[in-house]
């Protein structure tokens, strides 16, 4: 049985929600996608001439997964700055987990934590507010030392 679908969020674009209740620790699925590198993906994307959606995923060892090349409906994840799911990598995998209960039609969420090179300028950095409206948002989807 399907535990999520992707429709349209109240908080931005698509989003994924439960179509069954899940609990606190379950593994709800894989991101997936083209396993490559940063320069592969940007340059791809730049060609595209998208870069609203690139869906990318950093990996530890410098790779990235592309959601947007043969990837999945874990692509379409919000980011929330009180998130209900984290993501876990296990051999260059990423692997969305709840962290929390979540009811059926609620909306999942990741904090996208994004980090940004030292000396990035204001005006770049205001292209990533966030809209999750959580009581502790700060305001941004850059992690805490971005």
């Amino acid at each position: 049985m399907r535990r999520v679908t992707v429709h349209r969020s109240p908080i931005h674009g698509r989003g994924v929600f439960a179509l069954r209740a899940l609990r606190a620790g379950e593994r709800i699925f894989e991101y997936r996608g083209k396993l490559t590198t940063w320069r592969e993906a940007a340059r791809h994307w730049q060609a595209r001439g998208d870069c609203a959606h690139t869906f990318l995923f950093g990996l530890s060892d410098g790779r990235v997964i592309d959601g947007g090349r043969g990837g999945n409906g874990a692509r379409w994840l919000n980011h929330a700055c009180a998130a209900n799911c984290e993501t876990i990598e296990v051999d260059g995998r990423i692997f969305i987990d709840a962290i929390c209960d979540i009811g059926a039609g609620e909306e999942l969420f990741i904090d996208y934590a994004l980090e940004l090179e030292p000396g990035t300028p204001d005006e770049t950095r205001r292209l990533y507010v966030c809209r999750c409206g959580s009581g502790g948002c700060r305001g941004t989807m850059l992690g805490a030392g971005a």
